[in-house]
Parts: structure tokens; C-alpha cells; sequence
């Protein structure tokens, strides 16, 4: 099974490097990478390139957001299977792509755990997000998978569709939320960290955007689900995040003390 992993860029220099590391030291051999870039003005290109793989290809011209540079994925890609690692996210372990191929053997749709970290280098967790199982009324309970863990056949992305762009922070958990709760796939959970997120991005940019982010996942319910003016979701959402928390090690010495 060939997976195509689509890493939407702009102006990444910083860290697009250990993002392609990554994937091309995946022991699943059939594999491609296809970095969508908006037009980077910086090295971006450069480094890509300076891989020299044909595991990895390069679409870059100027788009409307992340978003929209996914959709070009959805548009372009060649594998039988399709995920997303963003360009400053990297695979867990050498082994993340050979457990999801083997999980889509027998399923639709798999996800896994994620790791949200400082960085790259020292891998201090700030938060550890643990994927669990889906159920049919988990999207109201204020459940969402991982999206960076996030991996689908090619017969789901293509009834799917596109990305919502009226969404600005959460085309992602719309998306999933319609793959999942509008269809009766086979859906696989893995048990195992599968992507380590670097802190830092849009979706963790402080608690004004966590919550128009959490308004706009309202709106996804409301559209798709019937959801209310205010569901339980809402603030369950905000609960699981707190409970996913991690104290980085100085602060859980203190504590101890």
C-alpha cells in the first residue's frame, strides 16, 4: 500500500528539514511525500530540494492558507492511503507509517496519539494527546482525533472532499468530524504516538484563538450534527485539553518538593 504524506509549507526553513528527515527514515518503503509550498521567500525550497529524493515532490505557488495548500494535496496525490505532517511536525518513531499501513489493511480511516512538544530537540512534552476510540456520539462529547495522526483511503478522501476555507483554525476537525460521523466507515485506533507536534502554530497560539477555534467546531456540529446554540461539547472540549496537560520537568520538581 502506497501512503502519501502531504506537508503544506510557508516560509519553513526553521523546520522543514526535520520534517522530510523524518519521513524519508520510515522503514514503509512505499511511500511519497508531497510538500505543498505557498510560495516560501526563504530557504524552504532550498532544503527540500537539497534532499535530493523522489520519494519527495514539490508543488509551490501562492495559495490561500494551509487549507487550501491541503486541498492541493487531496487534488495531487498518487498513494493509496493519505495523511498530513505539518512542515514543523515530525514522525514519532521510524515505525509510525509501517503501523498505519498495516491498520489500513482492515480498516477506512485510522488515527493514533500525538506528543505536543517544545521542540525538536529536547522533546519536553507539553501536552499528550491520547486519540482513544471512536464512538458514534463522540464528536458531542467533545472528542476529535489527532488530525497530524489522521490517515484515510483514497476511495474516503474522494467522497470527502475538500476542506471547508470557511473555516479559518478548524477545516481539520470539520473535515474529520464529516468523514467519520456523516459515514459508516471502518475506523481503526492505534494505540501508539504516531507524530510529535511542535508547539507554537495557529491552533496553539493562545486562549483567543483556542476559542474562536472551539466557536468554529460549534459551527461544524451545528451545520452537521444539529447541535444547539451551545452544546456539551463545547466545554468538554476545553476539559479534555487541560486533562492532556503536561508540567514540564522543573515545574513537576517544584511540585514534588
Amino acid at each position: 500500500m502506497k501512503i502519501s504524506v502531504i506537508t503544506a509549507s510557508y516560509n519553513s526553513q526553521a523546520t522543514i528539514g526535520a520534517t522530510i528527515q523524518s519521513f524519508l527514515e520510515q522503514t514503509h518503503a512505499d511511500k511519497e511525500m508531497l510538500v505543498v509550498d505557498g510560495a516560501s521567500n526563504d530557504a524552504t525550497l532550498k532544503i527540500v530540494e537539497s534532499f535530493g529524493s523522489s520519494e519527495v515532490r514539490v508543488i509551490s505557488e501562492p495559495d490561500k492558507g494551509v487549507y487550501d495548500a491541503m486541498n492541493k494535496g487531496l487534488h495531487f496525490f498518487k498513494g493509496d492511503a493519505i495523511g498530513f505532517l505539518n512542515s514543523d511536525d515530525t514522525f514519532h518513531d521510524e515505525h509510525a507509517l509501517a503501523a498505519i499501513a498495516a491498520a489500513l489493511e482492515a480498516a477506512d480511516v485510522v488515527y493514533g496519539d500525538l506528543n505536543m512538544v517544545i521542540d525538536h530537540q529536547t522533546k519536553i512534552l507539553v501536552r499528550a494527546w491520547r486519540g482513544g476510540r471512536f464512538g458514534r456520539y463522540s464528536f458531542q462529547l467533545g472528542w476529535v482525533p489527532p488530525h497530524p495522526t489522521f490517515y484515510m483511503r483514497r476511495a474516503v478522501a474522494e467522497k470527502v472532499g475538500d476542506y471547508d476555507l470557511g473555516y479559518v483554525t478548524t477545516a481539520d476537525y470539520d473535515y474529520m468530524l464529516r468523514a467519520l460521523v456523516l459515514n459508516d466507515y471502518r475506523v481503526a485506533y492505534l494505540p501508539r504516538v504516531i507524530a510529535d507536534f511542535q508547539m507554537g502554530g495557529i491552533s496553539t497560539s493562545g486562549w483567543r484563538v483556542t476559542l474562536r477555534g472551539n466557536l468554529e467546531c460549534l459551527r461544524s456540529r451545528q451545520q452537521h450534527l444539529n447541535a444547539p446554540i451551545i452544546d456539551a461539547a463545547f466545554f468538554l472540549r476545553f476539559a479534555r485539553r487541560i486533562l492532556q496537560l503536561r508540567l514540564p520537568p522543573s515545574l513537576r520538581m517544584r511540585r514534588t518538593r
